[in-house]
């Protein structure tokens, strides 16, 4: 598989010792467009929400909160993202842990590129399968949250950042309802959502997608239906 395949897909590395931090980053980034690394649970955690990487290469082994917690976590509301784990030690009770936590690999130190290469390859393959990625509004328009585009009758629709952001949210969220206060905090992030800005949002998706596509539920919230 060539870089060209990998370029849309975003990896997060999590690990506390610097020079492994910075050796496998730099390794990643001959592979990858887009690599973020932290240093513990708590910059991952920004990270993942504000990045929100594809794939999660993570140590177990870590100060506060350890890998697996970490990933509980992160798989309290996404069981999508492609998660890899590395650690020094093969404890039964962390792989039977680890299990659980649906990962694509349990891998143990220390890790050569003959080794990681074929599971990276494989979480790409994976992420990159039309039937998941392609979100099928009519017959004849679908998002492609992956490369994040918007296509009617064969045609790609130009959107706005914030249009991008919206649609890819709610995509990865299709047929649930989502209330003002997580559209706030994981669509506009830190800056403003007035009402104004995001009724202008709304109104611009709706003229590019089928009627009915994008509801409101008034005073709660917004869902788009997805066939």
């Amino acid at each position: 598989m060539s870089k060209n395949e990998f370029k849309n897909i975003k990896v997060l590395f999590v690990e506390d010792e610097d020079n492994i931090r910075i050796n496998a980053i730099s390794y990643l980034k001959r592979l990858f467009d887009e690599v973020y690394e932290a240093k513990d649970a708590y910059e991952a955690f920004e990270i993942v929400e504000d990045k929100r990487p594809h794939i999660i290469i993570t140590d177990i082994n870590m100060p506060n909160i350890n890998g697996l917690e970490m990933i509980r976590k992160i798989r309290q509301k996404d069981s999508n993202t492609k998660i890899i784990i590395l650690s020094a030690y093969t404890k039964t009770d962390y792989l039977l842990e680890a299990v659980e936590l649906n990962l694509e690999k349990y891998l143990v130190k220390p890790i050569r590129h003959d080794t990681l290469f074929p599971i990276l390859n494989s979480c790409v393959e994976k992420l990159q399968n039309k039937g998941k990625n392609k979100k099928y509004f009519s017959e004849n328009c679908y998002f492609d949250i992956l490369n994040k585009n918007l296509y009617k009758n064969g045609k790609l629709i130009k959107l706005s950042n914030k249009e991008l952001d919206f649609l890819t949210f709610f995509c990865e969220n299709a047929n649930t309802l989502i209330d003002y206060e997580t559209i706030q905090s994981l669509v506009w992030k830190n800056s403003n959502m007035s009402e104004d800005a995001l009724r202008a949002v709304v109104k611009k998706l709706r003229k590019n997608l089928p009627e009915n596509c994008l509801e409101n539920f008034s005073k709660v919230g917004y869902k788009i239906n997805i066939i």
